[in-house]
């Protein structure tokens, strides 16, 4: 038995990192085609504003704008931060607004990025860096809730605007990646605040002295009932993201359509988007055709036959990479963020989403979505049940591991 299992395993782990190298020849000097986008969005929210980016562009000349025009703090926080040309920008922006006297604090993840030269990863010493570590277990090698990664992608100025959304910092996401990000105001911004300080003054001591001051908030904010900004705590055993989806779906009575970049969730969560579809919901699922983790794609397909069976509706975005993660439900909720359908988003990972009650908003995202859907190709059952042998037995040999990703 033991060497069955070890068998068993190391044919998984083969046949994964064999996907994987032939997949990264495969991509060698392949650029992605262009694809279709909508200028910035604007809607009113309560006292505030929301803006949505669908384009990388656009979303880094608006964010770059806020920090080059910010008077007092900025608050950033990223996942994947590039050493290209488009990181240099963030880079020296950051480092100008703190040299004329703006605070500054940045945060990235080290493991995300560990390919980036070290030399981009020195700062002035006025800018306030934490850089989550690659390994923040410590001796606590068994306690699960520190091996979370901080995949969240945060930017507030000066306690007027913020920035949250899909989006990490490089050149490919600029222009070759389909993704979508959020600009807020009013004060819905003092939450995406509170987000940061906390995980800031969590972790501030894996780079600072014990005696270094934590991020204080300054003066107490108001509510804004329509906007609330979800965020998984590993360390703390908080994961309201799950719980925030599964709440609208069980919900829901006309629609939900959902988009995101890796689709490996919990059985749970298959079923009650197969009992939305059973009941009448038209039911959306917007993945990328072939995105940038071949071994996801594969795991992921597990779950399309049920899905198909109950009338779930499986659309593949072709031609690039659609990173969003994003959905709207019934022409009146809405959620974007960073926390994909996988268990290391639901369940593991240091995660944000803002969550938003407004027909203006919903009726944005579902207009955004049908120019996605425009740009890709459906599955349907009978093409899906047609698929090769060896597709098959390559599905079935991966499923094991859908509950690592």
């Amino acid at each position: 038995m033991r060497r069955l299992l070890l068998t068993v395993l190391g044919l998984q782990v083969g046949l994964a990192i064999g996907m994987s190298l032939v997949d990264s020849y495969r991509r060698r000097g392949k650029r992605p085609k262009p694809f279709p986008t909508r200028p910035p969005g604007e809607v009113v929210v309560g006292d505030g504003l929301v803006t949505t980016y669908t384009f990388g562009r656009d979303l880094y000349d608006d964010m770059l704008a806020a920090i080059e025009g910010a008077e007092r703090q900025i608050l950033f926080e990223t996942y994947i931060w590039k050493g290209d040309a488009t990181g240099e920008r963030f880079k020296r922006a950051l480092a100008d607004a703190a040299a004329r006297g703006v605070e500054v604090y940045c945060i990235y993840d080290a493991f995300a990025n560990l390919v980036v030269s070290p030399s981009f990863q020195r700062f002035p010493s006025s800018v306030k860096v934490l850089r989550y570590p690659v390994y923040a277990a410590g001796w606590r090698f068994f306690d699960l809730r520190r091996y979370g990664r901080d995949h969240r992608k945060i930017l507030v100025v000066d306690d007027t605007v913020g920035f949250v959304g899909g989006y990490n910092i490089g050149s490919a996401y600029e222009t070759e990646w389909r993704d979508t990000h959020v600009r807020v105001t009013g004060p819905a911004v003092w939450d995406l605040k509170r987000a940061f300080a906390d995980f800031w003054n969590l972790n501030r001591r894996r780079r600072f002295r014990a005696s270094e001051r934590p991020l204080l908030l300054e003066t107490a904010s108001t509510w804004e009932p329509r906007v609330r900004f979800q965020r998984n705590v590993p360390r703390l055993w908080m994961f309201p993201i799950r719980s925030m989806y599964l709440e609208a779906i069980n919900r829901a009575s006309r629609n939900i359509w959902l988009t995101t970049a890796y689709f490996l969730p919990d059985q749970d969560f298959v079923d009650a988007l197969k009992d939305a579809a059973q009941r009448g919901v038209d039911v959306r699922l917007l993945l990328p055709l072939k995105s940038n983790h071949i071994v996801a794609d594969w795991i992921s397909r597990g779950y399309f036959s049920q899905l198909l069976d109950a009338g779930v509706r499986i659309l593949r975005y072709r031609d690039a990479m659609v990173h969003a993660k994003t959905a709207t439900v019934d022409g009146t909720w809405s959620t974007v963020g960073t926390a994909n359908i996988d268990r290391l988003s639901l369940q593991g990972n240091f995660e944000i989403n803002v969550e938003v009650i407004d027909h203006g908003l919903a009726k944005e995202l579902e207009e955004i979505f049908l120019v996605d859907e425009s740009n890709c190709l459906e599955l349907t059952s009978g093409e899906w049940e047609a698929r090769d042998l060896h597709r098959k037995f390559t599905e079935a040999v991966l499923a094991p591991l859908r509950p690592l990703l």
